[in-house]
Formats: structure tokens, sequence, C-alpha cells
């Protein structure tokens, strides 16, 4: 056996191990990774308005501490706004329940000439296995969600602290990637860096814009039904359908329908109508203008862009996908050497005339011989 077999296969050992340990600490630290790459965009978001009052002497720790203490405010003042009409809207429906079962009750007994009586109908219920299986079901269930909710305040608090580092100490994070290039490079990161605060200001501004646009047409829309807690409704629908991806269309119309629901149940109809008509309209028209406006991308590049993003990372990749195709774009652009555009007809959009339209084709010469003759006539006419 060579001497060298023993230590190739340790070294193939070595690496298959190192491998494996490496793809596995990837797949345990993927949660993290995503969690401190929604971080890095959230504190590029928030960079404009910390760099400006530290532009006026306070500290950048100060600074983003009041732009994280203004959001939270209004957060919220949103939610508890929120949760009143919510707790509001459902003592109305269980305190008009017993009412609306009487109503069904007694079209049932009308219609199909039964019988029944509510005190029948409760004790059925409250006496069924049915229902016994499905509160133990329930309490195992809160459970879960207990467990879900406290991972979800965790991972929040995960991103605040990394954002608020990420804001707070931006200068420090630039000089210390810097050190360790060459001052070419550290001219490229740098005005990468602008360029991406920049964008993600941009998309978010857009986002904003949409946002504003879609809660005054579903004001307006909620108004004129009569739907209560309309301006919350708006809110509502303007900011979870806008910022929070994928779901978040569906979860801001589902509020809407229900209020209105307790209203009229042709009103819900309505609802539905109009949120999916205003996403369309907003998908196809409203939000390739403005991303192609303030963010500076096709909007055929913003729309493939959103799907791979939430292809590759789900809905944390179609939330970041336009500010990162952004950043990419106007950063690789500068080494794309362009050229001036010939002056062809084709490159603006007009057909290039053919052989037989031009003055000089056979159709041009039929048509000057044809005014001819009819000049020749008109002439002989005349004498």
């Amino acid at each position: 056996m060579p001497r060298w077999l023993p230590r190739a296969m340790v070294l193939a050992l070595a690496l298959i191990a190192g491998f494996q340990f490496g793809s596995w600490a990837f797949h345990q630290l993927t949660g993290l990774l995503i969690n401190i790459l929604i971080a890095f965009f959230l504190a590029l978001a928030i960079e404009p308005a910390v760099s400006w009052m530290a532009g006026y002497g306070m500290r950048r720790g100060l600074a983003t501490f009041l732009v994280f203490l203004g959001a939270m405010i209004v957060t919220a003042g949103f939610v508890t706004l929120l949760g009143s009409m919510l707790a509001g809207q459902i003592i109305k429906m269980v305190e008009g329940f017993p009412d609306y079962l009487d109503s069904v009750i007694s079209w049932v007994n009308t219609t199909f000439h039964t019988d029944l009586r509510r005190v029948d109908i409760q004790d059925s219920l409250v006496h069924s296995d049915w229902l016994r299986r499905y509160v133990q079901n329930s309490a195992t269930g809160v459970l879960d969600v207990s467990a879900q909710v406290l991972g979800g305040l965790f991972q929040l608090l995960t991103i605040a602290l990394f954002s608020f580092y990420f804001a707070a100490d931006g200068p420090r994070l630039r000089r210390a990637l810097c050190s360790v290039l060459p001052p070419a490079r550290q001219a490229e990161v740098l005005r990468a860096w602008e360029i991406a605060v920049d964008k993600t200001g941009g998309y978010l501004y857009s986002r904003g814009l949409m946002a504003l646009i879609s809660g005054i047409a579903h004001y307006i829309l909620l108004q004129s039904l009569g739907i209560p807690y309309a301006p919350v409704l708006a809110v509502w629908v303007g900011l979870v359908s806008q910022f929070i991806p994928t779901i978040g269309t569906y979860l801001a119309g589902a509020l809407p329908m229900l209020i209105a629901f307790t209203v009229n149940p042709w009103y819900a109809l309505w609802v539905l109508i109009f949120v999916v008509v205003y996403q369309q309209f907003e998908n196809y028209m409203l939000q390739p203008k403005l991303t192609s406006k303030t963010v500076d991308i096709h909007p055929a590049v913003a729309f493939g862009s959103v799907i791979a993003g939430t292809a590759l990372l789900g809905a944390v990749g179609a939330l970041i996908a336009i500010p990162a195709v952004a950043t990419l774009q106007a950063f690789l652009g500068a080494y794309v050497k362009r050229y001036d555009v010939t002056d062809d007809p084709r490159v603006h959009g007009h057909r290039r005339r053919g052989p037989g339209t031009g003055s000089g084709g056979a159709l041009g010469r039929v048509r000057r011989l044809w005014g001819r003759s009819r000049a020749a006539e008109s002439e002989d006419g005349s004498r």
C-alpha cells in the first residue's frame, strides 16, 4: 500500500466530516441568519432618519432609540385601537347570538315543519362528545399557540436588537469592514452601502404610499356601506396588505369582511369583491409604476424578484427581494459599459417602411400614375 494512501484517506474523511458539520450548522442557524438579514434591511431603512438626527449633534444611539420608540408608540396605539374594535365586535356578536339562533330556528321550523327549541339544541351541544373532544383539543392547541407566540416574540426581540446595533453602530461597522479591505475596495463597499440605504428607503416609501392609497380606497368603501370602525379597518387593510408579504392581502381583507358580515351579509360580499378587484389593480398597475419610480427597477424585474425571493426565503424573501435586487442592479450598473444606440426606427418602436410602401416602391408609383390620370381627365373635362 502506498505511504500516501492512509494520509489521503484521513484527509478525505476529514473533508467529508467538515462538510457534514458545516451543513448541519448552517441548517441549525438558518433562522438566526434570516433574522439578521431582516435586521440589516430594517437598519438600512431607518438609517436616513438616524443620520439626520445625528447630523444635528445627537448621539446615534439616542437617535436610534427615538426612532424605535416612535415606531413602538405608533404600533401600540394601532394595536390598542384594533383590539378595542375587535373586543367590541365580539361582545356584540355574543350578545346577539341568541336572537340570531332563535331566528334561524324559527325559519327552520317554518320551512321544514319541525319543532326545534333552543333549549334542546343547547342541551345536546353541552352533553355531546364532540364538544368535549373539541375542548380537549383546544386546550392542547392553546399550549401550542402560546409556544408559537413566545417564539415569535423572541424573534421580534432578536430582530429589534440586531437592528438597533446595526443602526446605532453603523459607522463603526463600516470602519471595521473597510479596515480589512484595500482602499479601492473600501470605496466600492461604501458606495454599495449608500446605494442599499437609498433603495431600501425608496422601497419603504413606495410601500407606505401604496398603504396610504389602499387605506383611503377601502375607507371610502367601508364608510359608504356604513361599516363601523371604518378608519381603523382602513388603516389595518393598508398596513397589513403592504407590509406582510404573501398572506397579507388575505389577512387584511378578512377582518373588514367579518365586521361587514355583522352589519349585513351582502356587505361582506361587496367588500370581498372590492378587495379582489383592488388587489388586481394594485398588482398590475399601481405597484409596478410606483416601484419603478421609487426603486428604479423595471416592473417585470420587480415582479420576478418577488417570486424568486418567495421561492428562496418565503415571506422574508418576498419582503426584501425588491430592495436587494435594486441595490444589486444599481451597484453592478456602474461596471457595465454602455454605448450610443444607433438611430434606427426599430429601436424607437417604429416600423420600418417596406420596399413596396415607400415613395419609391411599386405602390407609390401606382398612386402617382393614378393621380396623373385623374388630373388628365379633369383637364379634358374642363376643355
